[in-house]
């Protein structure tokens, strides 16, 4: 992806140090932010500086390796051990989080140059897989299509092109015309900060809209198409993803508009039945009953828009029953969000 003219990657090592584009500056500023150790790395992934199913993953398998790269002589096993946890501990309904980390930390057994190349590989698959759901999701588009999307499955939530709105790139890039709905997202307002801010640097026509307003813009008949991310899959076809995708999901089914769900198979939990067996994480309160921006010099502040006596749950994740998705779109094909099927792409 280019920003201000350069190609950047979401997510990426220089030696032993993990970089990132810190998504918590954006739409204000474009800034660049070093992880230095594990133990940053982690806080990173833990405070959203990095986000998104994709790029969480790929972070992750970069931190293991750092622990492999970091390890003390005295006692290297323990150390990396205990990196991993720590690293599983910070998104844990992130799947590509898990997967990452399972992966490199088995090919550090081997080595820790086994285990830089495994992080690589696993960055190297993201944007192959990313591009593909592209390819195959754009098949949905018609000349002229209206979208909406939840939250942000971008090139921000992965290492590149992404996978919600990968399927659009491709569409746009192919000379179809695209307009998307960007459901703000709230209540740390992925849609309207990230998404937005990708699809104004790629020149996109979109508008963001209140997460509330999703219903009438269906019942006047303004979306063809709801596309979404996924940060976990079960083996049923049950979705978990951000906060709100359910509502959007059944208001989908209400009014008879495709609802598809785009994720490659490293989403896929085949040890989870069903979304019942989930795990949702909750976030800290503040960010439902704060609000951030930037004053007239740019300074960000956090100002606090609900009463003092009220408190807040802040559920980060929802789940959608399978029965309500038309199709998952992944790097292999779009598949029905039934257990066969899934089985099967898992397996080929």
């Amino acid at each position: 992806m280019k920003v201000n003219g350069h190609d950047y990657l979401t997510v990426w090592m220089e030696g032993s140090s993990l970089m990132m584009i810190d998504q918590n500056k954006l739409p204000w500023s474009f800034e660049i932010h070093q992880c230095h150790d594990v133990r940053a790395s982690c806080e990173a992934i833990r405070n959203m500086t990095v986000r998104g199913a994709g790029a969480i993953g790929a972070a992750a398998g970069y931190a293991m390796a750092q622990a492999f790269l970091q390890a003390p002589d005295s006692n290297p096993e323990s150390f990396v051990k205990q990196a991993r946890l720590d690293i599983e501990s910070t998104r844990p309904t992130a799947r590509n989080l898990f997967y990452a980390v399972e992966r490199v930390f088995e090919a550090g057994r081997i080595s820790t140059a086994n285990a830089v190349a495994e992080a690589q590989l696993v960055a190297d698959n993201d944007i192959a897989d990313s591009r593909a759901i592209g390819t195959f999701g754009s098949e949905l588009f018609g000349n002229q299509t209206r979208v909406l999307t939840h939250c942000n499955a971008g090139w921000l939530a992965f290492v590149d092109y992404g996978t919600a709105l990968s399927p659009i790139f491709k569409s746009r890039n192919n000379g179809k015309e695209v307009f998307v709905y960007v459901s703000e997202t709230r209540p740390r307002s992925q849609g309207a900060r990230l998404t937005a801010w990708e699809l104004h640097n790629e020149n996109i026509p979109h508008l963001v809209v209140p997460d509330n307003a999703v219903a009438s813009l269906m019942a006047h008949k303004k979306i063809d198409l709801v596309m979404v991310g996924a940060d976990r899959i079960a083996l049923n076809g049950d979705v978990a993803n951000k906060t709100g995708t359910l509502d959007r999901a059944i208001l989908a089914r209400y009014f008879n508009i495709p609802f598809y769900v785009a994720a490659p198979t490293s989403t896929f939990d085949a040890q989870c039945p069903d979304g019942s067996h989930i795990v949702i994480e909750h976030r800290h309160p503040d960010e439902v009953l704060m609000q951030e921006g930037p004053d007239q010099w740019g300074n960000l502040h956090k100002i606090r828009v609900v009463s003092k006596g009220s408190q807040a749950i802040n559920p980060a994740f929802d789940v959608t029953p399978f029965e309500l998705i038309t199709g998952l779109i992944t790097e292999k094909g779009i598949i029905p969000a039934e257990q066969q099927a899934i089985q099967k792409i898992l397996t080929s």
